[in-house]
């Protein structure tokens, strides 16, 4: 992998390799724009197979949160962390307080926050060495668990493409097939039954799915079954790339809405659902309640000031309909336009300052 070459075409900032030997710390940070304010992304603990691999997810995932700080209307770019290790195996607590001294050392163009393989105990250590750091333990001044804060940001956004899709947000009497219940999807049905939704759901966990039908009256089906499902709304909220070749022949759905990440297998599969007339709420949009929740934190976290902002979900979601039915491009392409326009108006009000100042600073 040619590292510049990469980062040229893709236009990243800076890539960070941290090494601490006596806590066997192997970290990458990758910062592809802070356009719109510093980069905010969290750190990921994984085994992977060789340092490239390492390096091209962190790069991947970097300026995934750049896209999705933009489109939520945040004025943080996009950075990601990951540390070569096996999380059940590797971590140690002098591993998290070295990560944080070389966040400590990049003066903020950098904040934190847990992801895969991290918990909020290792943001506590991490904030131990900097305050650059969100999602740490409620005693600390964070805002808790995020899971129901994202479950509202789909629960709103599922709305707005409602409002796309039969021209009306109501989701009572709509029937609904959620794919995973975990906690997000769990939180997300509390919302939809509360509204008269009638919820279909699957898990690999069966405990979960009873612990839906019993709460919700939901009806349970196979995990492979859900794609059959004659429904309104298709939400998955488990596993991404569940729409895929296989898959979208099956769903019966006007509506794509759920919290899971990457939920395209690849690009033409949003082009696909797109030229089927399926309303898709791109991934990154819908689910970016977790991300705007953090960020509060940056300010001193206010709860009600959080869920305001979650709130514009709705109309972030509204704003990709409209570019798509006026461009006729999928909504995944209208999310990324929205984004790269808004960071793209960042960029250039700079310019214009800075030359403005410039020409004031040549008259003197």
């Amino acid at each position: 992998m040619e590292i510049f070459t990469y980062m040229e075409k893709y236009d990243y900032e800076q890539l960070v390799f941290c090494q601490d030997k006596s806590s066997g710390l192997k970290a990458i940070i990758a910062i592809h724009d802070t356009t719109l304010g510093p980069a905010l992304g969290g750190t990921r603990m994984w085994t992977y197979n060789s340092e490239e691999e390492a390096i091209e997810d962190a790069l991947r995932l970097a300026k995934g949160m750049t896209y999705k700080n933009a489109a939520a209307g945040l004025n943080l770019g996009g950075g990601k962390t990951v540390i070569i290790g096996d999380p059940k195996k590797d971590k140690n607590p002098e591993m998290f307080r070295a990560f944080g001294r070389y966040i400590q050392g990049l003066n903020g163009r950098y904040i934190t926050a847990e992801d895969v393989g991290t918990t909020v105990q290792d943001m506590d250590l991490i904030h131990m060495e900097t305050d650059f750091v969100t999602g740490i333990s409620a005693e600390a001044g964070s805002s808790g668990n995020p899971s129901p804060v994202t479950a509202y940001g789909v629960y709103k956004g599922m709305k707005a493409a409602a409002k796309e899709a039969f021209n009306d947000d109501s989701l009572e009497g709509k029937t609904i097939a959620v794919q995973g219940v975990g906690n997000v999807a769990y939180a997300l049905c509390e919302y939809l039954h509360k509204e008269g939704a009638k919820l279909v759901v699957t898990d690999i966990n069966k405990g979960a799915v009873e612990r839906a039908v019993e709460a919700f009256n939901a009806t349970a089906v196979d995990p492979d079954d859900i794609y059959d499902v004659d429904c309104d709304i298709y939400a998955p909220c488990a596993l991404g790339a569940t729409i895929n070749d296989d898959t979208i022949p099956r769903i019966k759905a006007k509506v794509i809405a759920g919290s899971a990440n990457n939920q395209l297998k690849s690009s033409e599969h949003g082009d696909i659902i797109f030229e089927k007339g399926i309303i898709y709420a791109p991934d990154y949009v819908i689910n970016s309640g977790g991300v705007i929740n953090v960020a509060d934190e940056l300010v001193g976290y206010n709860e009600e000031r959080a869920l305001k902002k979650v709130e514009t979900i709705y109309d972030s979601l509204q704003k990709v309909f409209e570019i798509s039915r006026r461009d006729h491009i999928p909504s995944y392409v209208a999310a990324d336009r929205m984004a790269e326009e808004r960071i793209e108006a960042e960029r250039n009000s700079r310019s214009q300052f800075l030359l403005n100042g410039h020409h004031i600073l040549s008259r003197r």
